[in-house]
C-alpha cells in the first residue's frame, strides 16, 4: 500500500539545483524533495510520499492523518527504524543447514 505521511517541513536548501526540505516525522527528521511543491516555506505541512512532497497541507489536517495512520498501525514499516548503536554492528549471517 502506498502511504503519503504528513511531516513538518524545518529547514529548506538548495541542493544541485533541487530543493530539499528537512523534514520531521514525528521523532524522526528526513531529507524531502520540494520540487512539486515550491511554494512551501518552513514551518508548513507536506504530505510525503516515496521522498516527495506531494501537497501542502494545514497543520490540523497534518495531525488529524497522523493520528488516523497510528490508530491503523500503518505508520510501522514507513518510516526508518533509528536503531540503538550497540543494534547497528555487523552480525554473522546464519549458515544453511543442509
Amino acid at each position: 500500500m502506498c502511504l503519503a505521511i504528513p511531516g513538518k517541513v524545518t529547514k529548506i536548501v538548495e541542493e544541485n539545483g533541487i530543493r530539499i526540505g528537512q523534514v520531521q516525522f514525528g521523532g524522526i527528521m528526513q531529507p524531502v524533495s520540494l520540487d512539486f511543491t515550491p511554494d512551501v516555506v518552513v514551518g508548513e505541512y507536506v504530505l510525503v510520499h516515496v521522498g516527495f512532497a506531494i501537497s501542502r497541507v494545514d497543520a490540523a489536517e497534518a495531525e488529524r492523518v497522523w493520528s488516523m495512520l497510528e490508530e491503523m498501525e500503518m505508520l510501522a514499516g514507513e518510516l526508518p527504524v533509528e536503531l540503538p548503536v550497540e543494534t547497528t554492528r555487523r552480525v554473522r549471517p546464519r549458515r544453511e543447514r543442509p
